[in-house]
């Protein structure tokens, strides 16, 4: 399966969306992606990369980040809910890599739990 670039949900024009199989990959630049992980985009801030985690329903959202800090993750930002709808925090896991927990409406879930991008 090739990769389909979408840009239905890039509010700026600089975030890209391409299908990836069952998953989606996202392209953000840099300084935003930290802004909205509470992250410092130079230094020791983020990495460059974040993974996303993707939930059914929006008060999974809250429930995973909960469960994370109880396995040792340092809570990054804390659920809320998004200007675009949905609804995300950020944990960073106990090696230092950020996560995103994220609800989005615009992106159901399959059975399998894949993704598949609107058209």
């Amino acid at each position: 399966m090739g990769w389909k670039p979408s840009s239905a949900f890039a509010d700026s024009g600089k975030i890209v969306f391409f299908q990836v199989g069952g998953a989606v990959l996202a392209l953000y630049p840099r300084d935003e992606l930290a802004e909205d992980a509470k992250l410092a985009a130079a230094g020791t801030g983020l990495g460059g990369v974040t993974l996303a985690y993707n939930v059914r329903e929006r008060d999974e959202v809250d429930a995973v980040l909960a469960e994370a800090a109880s396995a040792g993750a340092t809570i990054l930002k804390p659920a809320e809910d998004t200007f675009w709808g949905g609804r995300s925090g950020y944990f960073a896991d106990v090696d230092g890599h950020p996560w995103e927990v994220c609800w989005n409406p615009h992106f159901p879930l399959a059975d399998d739990g894949s993704v598949k991008l609107p058209v």
